[in-house]
């Protein structure tokens, strides 16, 4: 993957800007390990760093292509994700006379645009974000991958548009100041760390949403949406619906381990990350191509500290154990003990550019770090549970029915910490109120459906469209801080729009979580593995975390320099800390934010507010 930033203005001459362009672009030096470019035009600059997974030796960005109304006038494109229906495109534009220097994708996507213009986007099946100036009519065009695994942030500004794949990288422009409003507050500490879909958290700053393309030109900015969840009957019965899945799995897995560079499996021996290594098992072992490599995650003494609950029901290691014998994968164990994840937690805001889930994006991001030392790529389970209802609030009547977000019901614990000013400025109970129920307006309706069916649907929407997002963008960041790409082959739009329309009942087969997908699977995986209960990305056990994250966020409420304290009740946060044990239960957000990760997440504000020196307007 790669590091993409651009700089559109109508008021000034680019080509004497190349030094700020140069700042920006370098802000995504960990996106990009490998190699560094940079275009620039009167009115256009465009910035790239590069993480070389196909033809290493070519593609570089930005990529320059003459358009198809004048060859004295090019297209030129910077670029970030992975086609995987590249080859096919490529046949299509040769018939059609494309000649090509390259055997990378990036290639492919520009003469696509060249021969397509905007429509090229319906014809992908990859993740992306890209961006392509045609000089001859001076248009930017962009656009983002249906379900956003490919972030795309950008800044409006009278004649002038700003972009990149990071926050950081507009931040980094000379006239961008580190600012911060109470909506960016009340995304912050009323449904943090996940988003509205668009909002950029930075004061101005907005992100393309999936499935969205950007033009922008001397008229003004249109957005407009290509792609978005569908209701329609679905007509397949359960076995055929199985056999579909089945095939859409393997079709997409394949064409994700398509690579110049070693590639691996995440590995945690759940339902979800156990079939995509098995489906790549048997592809290697059917093209030759030698062992697998996997990967899984744990933590010191999580053995000694584990206990059972709904949402984390067991423990891995033997479930990873398990499937590493049955498949004979070459497989590393990597540990982490308490004071790296500690320390970990300013690098994963730095990576993210605002507070995100706490010691659960630190983890990841020393996983994907260690990773990176034997492979480029990775393939990760993550977004089957959207997809297929795995949740527990999937399957929990007062979840269905709370009328708001289930993955953060605690609205009046945030409530609780804040401080008396910036609840009356924010009004968190409303502001969480008006987001669901923006969410629940755009569900689109199945004429014909019970009350019960209804509820299936819109959980299932609210899933893909506002907690599936949150766990792509931390993928996302973490994986690109440590120059690891990170594939989703749940994320295949494909898979997602079929199974969206997939009844409950069959969604349940065998009256189990995610039994379609189960169903699907049989014969892939033993039957121990292909039927255990669900269980989340690890995250520790080890009392020492708590006590840790405990002491260093008593130590910043007795800083009076810490900028935190005008936003939180120091009082009541103390007294939170002060008396929380081991079995205290704080539910802040999704399955895994509990007691120490609301420390960790304040402590994340505390060192955010300093370190990028953020100005509350």
């Amino acid at each position: 993957m790669c590091g993409i930033t651009g700089w559109i203005d109508w008021n000034r001459d680019l080509t004497q800007q190349a030094d700020a362009l140069e700042r920006m672009t370098e802000t995504l030096e960990l996106r990009g390990p490998d190699a560094s470019g940079t275009w620039l035009s009167r009115h256009c600059a465009f910035g790239h760093r590069r993480l070389s997974v196909m033809d290493p030796a070519n593609g570089a960005q930005p990529m320059v292509r003459p358009s198809k109304e004048a060859d004295d006038h090019d297209c030129v494109l910077v670029y970030n994700g992975e086609l995987y229906n590249a080859p096919e495109l490529k046949k299509e534009l040769l018939s059609l006379g494309y000649a090509f220097k390259t055997s990378c994708d990036t290639e492919v996507l520009l003469q696509a645009y060249v021969e397509w213009g905007p429509a090229c986007v319906e014809r992908f099946n990859g993740i992306f974000a890209f961006a392509v100036w045609h000089s001859l009519d001076q248009t930017l065009f962009a656009a983002r991958d249906r379900l956003g695994v490919k972030p795309f942030f950008y800044r409006r500004d009278e004649g002038r548009l700003l972009f990149g794949s990071e926050p950081k990288a507009i931040l980094a422009h000379p006239d961008v100041e580190p600012e911060i409003d109470g909506e960016g507050l009340a995304e912050l500490f009323v449904l943090g760390p996940a988003r509205t879909p668009g909002h950029g958290i930075w004061r101005g700053l907005s992100e393309l949403k999936p499935g969205q393309t950007l033009t922008y030109d001397r008229n003004g900015l249109r957005i407009r949406t290509y792609w978005q969840l569908e209701s329609r009957e679905h007509e397949d019965d359960e076995a055929t619906t199985s056999a579909r899945i089945g095939e859409l799995l393997a079709d997409t897995l394949e064409r994700q381990l398509a690579s110049d560079v070693p590639v691996c499996t995440l590995l945690s021996g759940g339902l979800d990350s156990s079939a995509l290594t098995a489906l790549a098992v048997a592809y290697y072992d059917r093209t030759g191509q030698g062992n697998v490599d996997t990967y899984s995650v744990d933590y010191v003494d999580n053995d000694k500290h584990f206990k059972a609950h709904d949402f984390q029901p067991n423990a891995d290691a033997p479930w990873i154990a398990r499937m590493v014998e049955h498949l004979r994968t070459a497989h590393h164990s990597i540990q982490f003990d308490t004071p790296e994840l500690v320390d970990a937690l300013e690098m994963a805001v730095r990576a993210k550019d605002y507070p995100g889930m706490a010691d659960i994006d630190a983890s990841l991001y020393l996983f994907c770090r260690e990773i990176k030392k034997g492979a480029t790529v990775a393939v990760s389970g993550e977004a089957a549970d959207e997809v297929f209802g795995g949740y527990p609030w999937f399957h929990r009547k007062d979840a269905l029915e709370a009328g708001t977000f289930p993955w953060s019901l605690s609205v009046d614990l945030r409530e609780s910490i804040l401080s008396p000013g910036l609840v009356e400025s924010i009004r968190p109970r409303e502001y969480v109120a008006d987001r669901y129920a923006q969410a629940v307006s755009e569900v689109p309706p199945l004429p014909g459906e019970n009350e019960e069916q209804r509820l299936m649907r819109r959980m299932s929407y609210l899933n893909i469209t506002r907690f599936m997002p949150t766990l792509l963008d931390r993928k996302d960041r973490m994986s690109m801080a440590a120059g690891l790409e990170v594939r989703v082959p749940y994320c295949d739009h494909r898979l997602v729009d079929y199974v969206f329309n997939v009844p409950w009942k069959i969604k349940q087969a065998g009256d189990r979580e995610k039994g379609i997908l189960r169903k699907s699977l049989e014969g892939v995986l033993p039957h121990d593995v292909l039927y255990r209960k669900k269980s989340p990305y690890p995250k520790t056990h080890n009392p020492n975390y708590l006590s840790a994250v405990k002491t260093r966020l008593l130590e910043r409420l007795d800083d009076p320099s810490s900028p935190m304290l005008q936003l939180i009740d120091r009082k009541k946060v103390r007294h939170i800390a002060e008396t929380a044990d081991a079995s205290t239960n704080l539910p802040w957000f999704g399955q895994l934010m509990s007691g120490p990760q609301l420390f960790a997440y304040l402590l994340q504000v505390d060192y955010w507010l300093r370190a990028y020196k953020v100005r509350l307007v």
